[in-house]
């Protein structure tokens, strides 16, 4: 118990002393929404998405993560809205995030478009001095952190096709201070930029292929590189496997219930020291669309 409580008291330290990282996703093709506002639209639905994540199971204090959007076309133009809330809990730490994205597509040619996005968001952190070891609960530098108020502006581009994307975002371009003393603060919030690229290959009549990748990179902590590979059996059954530099490898599957309904599960078993406190971290997700345009989409779409 006392290992599992320092390395949470470590995990914390980390977080509060140097840079907030946005919340993390295995399967981040599914869930661009929260990177990059452009993409809000792109599926030529309303796409309604849900998921559930719990980091490092078993570990006192652990990272879990809920996520909830909604984006879609507006009326047939080349707007595109969305909405989505991030309830993010980290120990003593509770983190609410609402956004609102708005995105502009011009198509470059007849299957290559650029959209264009920018997003506004709402932050709520809260911490609860009460789960912090004793000789801390008590700290005046960690009270006052009832709903702190954060707000933050972001924006994206996005480069698509039926078969590939690009895509460049920085979510939040104000960096915020929740404490500060002499130029020293408690918690930041710092500036994250993601690039995301993927592309489909047609291996044979009713066998996709879809190489994707993830580079999150924000100051004070490590650069994150996510690269994964998924296949699609009769546009219905997805396996795939994903690796995060330095940090974990992942197994994911999903299925196409129906033409409106897709599911999956993702399973991240860590490869760094931290394997030997906690068996692995689990991630489920829903999708649901509905009004979709099927003169633009006559398959399901990969990403």
């Amino acid at each position: 118990m006392k290992t599992k409580l320092l390395l949470i008291g470590l995990m914390f330290t980390a977080m509060v002393s140097y840079a907030q990282q946005d919340a993390q996703f295995t399967q981040y093709m599914y869930n661009t929404i929260n990177v990059n506002p452009a993409y809000a639209g792109s599926r030529g639905a309303m796409s309604i998405f849900a998921l559930h994540r719990s980091q490092w199971v078993g570990l006192d204090g652990a990272p879990t993560t809920n996520a909830v959007s909604i984006n879609t076309p507006f009326n047939n133009s080349r707007l595109g809205l969305g909405v989505s809330v991030i309830n993010d809990k980290i120990g003593p730490t509770h983190e609410n995030t609402i956004s609102a994205d708005l995105s502009y597509t011009i198509p470059t040619s007849e299957t290559v478009k650029l959209s264009f996005g920018i997003k506004a968001t709402a932050n709520l952190f809260d911490l609860d001095p009460n789960k912090l070891t004793p000789e801390h609960s008590g700290d005046p530098k960690l009270q006052g952190f009832n709903n702190k108020f954060t707000p933050n502006l972001g924006a994206g581009i996005y480069l698509h096709s039926d078969k590939a994307y690009v895509g460049f975002s920085i979510p939040n371009f104000i960096e915020s201070n929740r404490y500060d003393d002499n130029d020293v603060a408690l918690f930041k919030e710092k500036m994250n930029y993601y690039l995301i690229a993927g592309y489909v290959m047609d291996l044979s009549y009713n066998l996709k292929f879809k190489p994707a990748l993830l580079t999150k990179m924000v100051q004070g902590a490590p650069l994150q590189v996510d690269v994964s590979g998924n296949f699609m059996f009769n546009d219905k059954l997805t396996l795939g496997l994903a690796y995060r530099w330095n940090a974990a490898a992942s197994a994911m599957v999903g299925f196409q219930v129906s033409e409106a309904m897709y599911i999956g599960y993702g399973y991240d078993l860590e490869t760094t020291k931290l394997d030997n406190y906690n068996s692995g971290s689990h991630e489920i997700f829903l999708r649901y669309e509905i009004f979709k345009n099927n003169k633009k989409i006559t398959t399901p779409r990969f990403f």
